[in-house]
């Protein structure tokens, strides 16, 4: 019932931070005269294909890479997910795993967060689980839902740490609470099975529930056996607590 860590990993995939570029004339001036800020900002227009231009990622790269060299960490955390994607350049796991890293050592989330995973993969990089572990943990400290989640599952596999059932409650819940579908279903898998907390069913029906209603389909069939848990009156009191969850753990 647990989602298993490689397969989770394998299904997680790099995002490029691609919020609108809001790009001005003289944001275009400022980057040909090597203002950092600006230069992400032409790179995020070329990689969306924004203001009229068409997508270009050979332009985005360019311009990340500008202002990677100058040291603007979302440019390098973008330049990771480009090399790593082969997008507007070779596919280039290493080079991925470089940019990601110096980002990361700014204290860039994301960064973090890819860099935990090729780790943990074995990707670009020697497998390393205490590397990824030591990552993730910098990502979650800072509020990543989705390196939340994965601490998580190395707590509750044991990997590049003791196996520690009460952590992995822990973790699965902070990401639970952000909306994490998958960590919702295995927070109401460990209620289910009083796995690194008391047994609770009316908790299980609830985390089931609210990762069934954020798009975790296989939690429908564990929300209905733990409904057969409950008697009438409890299950009622079930359903009450997963709407007050829903309503404060959506995906944000």
């Amino acid at each position: 019932m647990l989602a298993p860590l490689l397969a989770m990993l394998l299904a997680t995939s790099f995002l490029p931070e691609t919020a609108k570029a809001e790009v001005t004339f003289g944001d275009a001036v400022q980057a040909e005269e090597g203002d950092a800020q600006a230069q992400l900002k032409l790179g995020l227009m070329h990689y969306n294909g924004e203001l009229g231009w068409p997508q270009d990622f050979k332009q985005a790269f360019a311009w990340f890479r500008k202002a990677a060299e100058q040291g603007n960490a979302e440019a390098q955390y973008n330049l990771g997910v480009m090399y790593d994607d082969g997008e507007g350049v070779p596919q280039d796991d290493q080079q991925a795993f470089a940019w990601f890293r110096k980002a990361a050592e700014q204290g860039y989330a994301a960064a973090q967060f890819n860099l935990a995973l090729m780790y943990n993969k074995g990707q670009g990089v020697p497998q390393d689980f205490k590397q990824a572990l030591a990552w993730y943990s910098k990502a979650a400290g800072q509020g990543n839902a989705s390196a939340q989640f994965s601490l998580g599952l190395m707590y509750l596999d044991g990997q590049g740490v003791v196996q520690d059932d009460r952590q992995a409650v822990t973790w699965f819940r902070k990401a639970a609470e952000q909306g994490h579908a998958t960590a919702q279903n295995n927070l109401g898998v460990c209620y289910a099975k009083g796995q690194g907390l008391p047994q609770d069913y009316q908790q299980a029906y609830a985390w089931f529930s609210v990762a069934a209603a954020n798009g975790y389909a296989d939690a429908i069939k564990y929300r209905d056996l733990s409904a057969q848990q409950l008697p009438p009156t409890q299950l009622v009191e079930a359903q009450a607590l997963a709407t007050r969850y829903f309503e404060h753990s959506r995906p944000k």
